[in-house]
């Protein structure tokens, strides 16, 4: 699984350095790389790990921050499409009561998104993609992390603050769960991405 999430963010590196200076002449296309940050709330229900079923049910909110890079192309008047490579780390993550604790670690998001350009400077988007979390779990005294792969859904708004410099607003919704447990994750970032 770590061959296909290096072999995708090689492919979005390569796209943005293959890009033609010229891709500048519309707003929204090109390559580009930014920092983000914000709100991140996970919720596990007896989740599966690599312990087994962990005997946890709650929910716990925490800051995260991460980088990104992507491609977007305007493929008709106001209708832009693009792929992004990201990873995040959560500021104070592990949770849990007095048998089990969950602890989420880094976090890598494949995704794609289209968007419709409101006005020449703005853009509302839905993404859509691939997440791969690594997650520490702990029941008693016995430790194990395992990668947990599963999906993510949202949509947000960027603006054009520059020709190079846009910003944004972003909710996400993603499901890592296995089996019959559940470990689902909420996250409100914002960002800014400087374009070439």
């Amino acid at each position: 699984m770590k061959s296909v999430i290096y072999t995708a963010v090689a492919a979005v590196a390569l796209a943005a350095v293959a890009a033609p200076a010229a891709a500048n002449a519309q707003s929204f296309t090109g390559p580009f790389v930014g920092v983000q940050g914000g709100w991140e709330e996970n919720d596990v229900r007896n989740p599966g790990t690599a312990l087994g079923v962990t005997p946890l049910a709650q929910t716990s909110d925490t800051g995260t921050l991460g980088v990104f890079m992507g491609y977007d192309h305007e493929v008709y008047p106001r209708i832009v499409v693009g792929a992004q490579a990201e990873v995040n780390f959560p500021i104070s993550s592990r949770f849990g009561n007095g048998l089990a604790a969950i602890s989420p670690k880094r976090s890598v998001d494949l995704s794609l998104r289209a968007g419709y350009l409101v006005t020449p400077k703005t853009l509302a988007y839905v993404r859509g993609g691939y997440t791969n979390a690594l997650v520490g779990a702990n029941i008693g005294n016995i430790h194990s992390s395992d990668d947990r792969d599963g999906w993510l859904l949202g949509g947000g708004v960027e603006r054009k603050l520059t020709d190079k410099v846009s910003a944004r607003v972003e909710y996400r919704y993603s499901d890592f769960s296995e089996g019959n447990g559940r470990f689902d994750r909420h996250q409100i970032f914002a960002g800014v991405a400087y374009r070439f």
